[in-house]
């Protein structure tokens, strides 16, 4: 099945589990709010047409929070498939609470022990791209794909579909 023009179709590519615990922060930037930096420590990814690991060390994501509290992330890394091709990914989106103090509980959960924070009171979304050699993953460098995200106490689960 393909999407159309009134009838967008979604098909899941595959969840990709982020874990990183080293964080660096830069307050007070001119534009307002402050910018972040966490690790890839490590991680996995497996969905019906690839499956591997996130390179360790690889990169990270350099996001920036503006005085709304939005935090606009960059993220770059690469992933290896299980058959050793290498996978170039950049991974750009919002992550915002639906309610006033929402991201103070996020990042209490993330760095400080603090409670978890259920998906629903927060949204997490992604546009990722892909670079990798020419080849069985090359389907990656040519659809459009979004992620739906969850936080974890020590990372990321973000579940990516393709747009057909």
């Amino acid at each position: 099945m393909f999407s159309t023009m009134n009838q967008p179709h979604l098909e899941f590519a595959f969840a990709c589990r982020l874990r990183f615990t080293r964080v660096q922060m830069v307050p007070d930037v001119p534009g307002g709010g402050f910018r972040s930096a966490v690790y890839v420590d490590e991680g996995e990814f497996e969905g019906p047409r690839i499956k591997g690991r996130a390179v360790p060390n690889s990169g990270g994501d350099y996001a920036t929070f503006r005085p709304d509290d939005t935090a606009v992330f960059d993220a770059r890394y690469m992933l290896e498939v299980d058959d050793g091709t290498l996978i170039y990914m950049q991974n750009r989106g919002f992550l915002w609470g639906r309610t006033p103090g929402t991201m103070d509980r996020l990042r209490q959960w993330a760095f400080a022990g603090g409670d978890p924070v259920p998906h629903a009171d927060y949204y997490l979304r992604a546009q990722p791209t892909f670079e990798t050699s020419q080849g069985k993953h090359d389907w990656l460098t040519r659809h459009v794909f979004i992620g739906i995200g969850e936080r974890k106490p020590d990372g990321n689960l973000v579940r990516y579909y393709a747009v057909t």
